[in-house]
């Protein structure tokens, strides 16, 4: 009898190949970043009209701390109240709001977001804080070793009973980098759940 290798020597040989290319090609690839900017807009109080559908970027790189969004307040706020907040390529929504995934359906196709379904945050292995019904809202690729949108929209009821449509559309942008969050949304200020001008 010959000593020919069996086939699953050489299965797992290409397998294992196929990776070490994957992680090289990943590591010496540059992302093009999107044409994204952070937004520089300083907070203002909206009252109870419509905004939106308005498109926002913020810095969520840092892994110590959330940057809180506050619909109310059309802008990204370190102090007072918020809807929700963001960490590297967490979402999760403010004590006493909650998310709904509405699934992959165009932004503009959403009309009135329902009245129940909404999930509040949950307590994960490590103590750190999701939401269930934002879960994966990206893509990641073995062979870019990037982030991209699975563009769900998803609803906020926010803490004070409003409502916002919200879409993730990016990871990163030029200013940043990484965790360089860019959303599209539409904010009700009057407290119905009509989210569409």
């Amino acid at each position: 009898m010959t000593g020919r290798p069996p086939i699953l020597v050489f299965v797992m040989g290409g397998a294992f190949l196929l990776l070490v290319v994957s992680l090289l090609i990943g590591s010496l690839t540059k992302p093009a970043y999107p044409p994204f900017t952070l937004t520089a807009a300083p907070p203002v109080a909206v009252g109870d009209t419509l905004v939106g559908p308005a498109t926002y970027t913020l810095d969520a790189s840092a892994t110590d701390r959330w940057r809180s969004f506050d619909f109310a307040r059309n802008a990204a706020v370190d102090t007072g109240s918020w809807d929700v907040a963001f960490r590297r390529f967490h979402l999760i929504a403010a004590p006493g709001a909650g998310v709904v995934d509405l699934g992959s359906v165009a932004f503009d196709s959403v009309v009135a977001l329902p009245a129940a379904g909404y999930a509040g945050n949950a307590t994960g292995a490590g103590s750190d804080t999701t939401n269930p019904a934002v879960g994966k809202w990206y893509d990641y690729s073995m062979f870019s070793h990037l982030l991209t949108s699975k563009h769900h929209v998803y609803g906020v009821r926010t803490a004070g009973g409003k409502y916002a449509k919200l879409e993730l559309l990016a990871y990163y942008c030029r200013d940043v980098g990484t965790a360089c969050i860019t959303f599209r949304y539409a904010y009700q200020g009057n407290g119905t759940r009509h989210v569409t001008r």
